[in-house]
């Protein structure tokens, strides 16, 4: 099961749908891992230093970010970046596919948008 960091802005509804088909996520957010405040590129570095994915609703700035810190040759856990604008039973059930079924390293220096 991967283990996730929630970005600060991060729609907290799916969150509680998620945990409710998850009883056991192991999940933090950036709020109480003290990260609410930080750029970017130091979250990314902070999930990746932790093993987990960010989940995101951040498209604008956080792809260009993963990207830069991949060109540099900086590894990142993996980044979710889910549009606000998706059904949240559709968002709940591919979270639920990918948090349950993924494992970490093939996760590794990827971004990916839902709907997958």
């Amino acid at each position: 099961m991967l283990r996730i960091l929630v970005d600060q802005d991060f729609d907290q509804t799916i969150l509680r749908g998620l945990l409710r088909r998850i009883p056991s996520l192991d999940f933090v957010t950036a709020h109480q891992a003290g990260l609410s405040e930080v750029a970017d590129p130091d979250l990314l570095a902070w999930a990746a230093d932790a093993g987990r994915i960010l989940l995101t609703h951040d498209r604008r700035t956080m792809t260009a970010h993963a990207k830069t810190l991949m060109e540099v040759g900086e590894m990142i856990a993996g980044v979710i970046i889910v549009p606000r604008q998706m059904p949240l039973a559709q968002v709940i059930e591919e979270l639920e596919l990918i948090v349950a079924c993924g494992e970490e390293t093939e996760w590794h220096n990827l971004v990916r948008h839902l709907p997958l």
